[in-house]
């Protein structure tokens, strides 16, 4: 076990920066799995879910430059150079194929990844990926909160603004809601947890500009999807996509255009669960995990 009740090893590694990330265990003759958190998330995002999971598999949670504990530096956060960032993880600290596990942003990493390094992946699970959809109606509270994000100084002031006026709970509270999540719904070691991670940050307004940057680059991305399309027509190894009916960030039109237009993968939809599947319904989703992983023949190592 780690420090401050943490369900796995605290760990770093320089990956043309520090990385931080959780080495939550497993079986050494097991599948590797690397979580890959969404925007605005970390480490923290996977402490319900590892430990139901660990017994069969190997698990590795990193934090993402600008994220969690990888404080950015003069690093960029944008989805690209995320994506390189994942590639070394796999390379310099797996070291062997994995199952990539992604949520909201991380599973548009995750598909990247996988699209432009196969070899390096052996199968991935998509918890509310970032996806493009059909042109729909956003939830009015999202399209708010997004369009400040994207216009240049008025995100970084709107970001300002609310670390003033609002305590780290609060925030940790409104991100939840925004994600269609109840917070009273979170156990709340998860939430003491999360409140902990914000107040220790160091450079406040380095993690600020790197949650922007990544924000701006998301939207880049699903404003003109054709490479990312692209990446996800290639995909070769086995996909199980996950999506809660209420999420309020990517709507559930979204994942049941992309399940049709990718009739190979296994899709899961979850009534009453909205973006951060495996905070709300942790064992389902490990349920769905792992029975997927055993219909694939992805339970054992390729080390």
């Amino acid at each position: 076990m780690g420090g401050n009740g943490m369900p796995g090893d605290s760990r770093t590694v320089d990956l043309g920066g520090p990385v931080h990330y959780v080495d939550f265990g497993g079986p050494a003759d097991g599948p590797v799995l690397v979580l890959v958190h969404g925007l605005g998330g970390s480490h923290l995002n996977w402490d319900l879910f590892a430990p139901l999971v660990r017994e069969h598999a190997r698990l590795f949670a990193l934090d993402l430059p600008g994220f969690g504990r990888s404080e950015p530096g003069g690093r960029t956060a944008s989805v690209s150079a995320n994506v390189a960032v994942l590639h070394r993880f796999l390379t310099e600290v797996v070291g062997e194929p994995a199952v990539l596990v992604g949520n909201s942003m991380g599973g548009m990493i995750s598909i990247l990844e996988t699209g432009e390094h196969p070899a390096a992946v052996r199968g991935l699970v998509l918890l509310d990926p970032a996806v493009p959809g059909p042109r729909r109606a956003l939830d009015p509270l999202v399209a708010i909160t997004f369009a400040l994000y994207a216009l240049p100084f008025v995100g970084e002031r709107f970001l300002g603004w609310r670390r003033q006026r609002q305590s780290a709970l609060a925030r940790v509270r409104e991100m939840l809601q925004l994600c269609g999540v109840d917070p009273d719904q979170v156990p709340s070691q998860v939430i003491d947890r999360s409140v902990g991670l914000l107040e220790e940050r160091k450079d406040v307004e380095g993690m600020d500009r790197a949650f922007l940057a990544a924000a701006r680059s998301l939207l880049k991305v699903l404003a003109d999807p054709r490479r990312y399309r692209s990446a996800m027509a290639s995909i070769g190894a086995p996909v199980l996509l996950v999506h809660g009916e209420r999420d309020r960030l990517v709507p559930v039109a979204a994942a049941r255009d992309i399940a049709r237009r990718h009739p190979a993968w296994r899709y899961v939809e979850m009534s009453g669960v909205g973006h951060v599947p495996q905070l709300q319904e942790p064992d389902r989703v490990a349920g769905e995990v792992l029975g997927w992983m055993r219909q694939e023949a992805l339970t054992g190592s390729q080390a």
